[in-house]
């Protein structure tokens, strides 16, 4: 049953949106899906530099 919820939400999509709405959503999910991609790993990135080049100030 898991593997067809996906394929049933496709079709669902498919029928209840017309193609422009349904292209409009994918886009708009993979772009705040990159963006907050890129601010997770740049925040990273700083944590780990300041965490090398930072040193202890005791």
């Amino acid at each position: 049953m898991k593997k067809f919820m996906p394929l049933a939400l496709v079709a669902l999509f498919a029928t209840t949106l017309s193609s422009c709405e349904l292209v409009e959503g994918i886009f708009k999910a993979g772009m705040w899906t990159g963006v907050i991609l890129v601010v997770v790993v740049v925040a990273i990135i700083i944590w780990i530099a300041a965490k090398l080049f930072g040193g202890s100030k005791d």
